[in-house]
């Protein structure tokens, strides 16, 4: 079963260019996005992740998580996985508009795998994507 990335995302404009740039570099591996912290608890909870039995849950190998979301910023969601012994392990890649050094050692802080500020192109972002899950999440054919 291949993978799944799982990117919480408030922006509906950055979800449909990172679906595109993902189907563009060819990642054999599930894509699910969440809109907020309270959806993505619920997904990690396996309470909000489909209809269907089988696509219920599929925990994430790597998690892209934005950290200005409604409901539940991204710090809140952070704090709240890495309490949880189960998802202690899960590769979290911070990926926001933020630069702020506030928000960076926060996150290292606080067990973020990764901090990255979201790129302004899309050919960076299609460079980005690709060099963060080769390094967080090596796919095998």
């Amino acid at each position: 079963m291949p993978s799944t990335i799982l990117v919480a995302e408030d922006d509906p404009d950055d979800r449909f260019l990172m679906g595109r740039a993902f189907r563009e570099l060819d990642i054999r591996a599930v894509l699910r996005f969440v809109g907020d912290g309270e959806e993505l608890m619920r997904y990690l909870a396996g309470d909000d992740a489909g209809e269907d039995s089988e696509e219920r849950f599929s925990p994430p190998g790597l998690l892209f998580l934005d950290l200005n979301m409604p409901k539940k910023d991204g710090r809140e969601v952070l704090l709240a996985i890495r309490s949880n012994p189960r998802f202690r392990d899960l590769t979290i890649v911070v990926w926001t508009t933020s630069n702020h050094s506030a928000d960076k050692a926060f996150c290292k802080k606080n067990g973020a795998s990764s901090y990255v500020t979201k790129p302004h192109t899309y050919t960076e972002l299609v460079k980005a994507l690709q060099k963060v899950v080769g390094e967080w999440l090596p796919l095998s054919d």
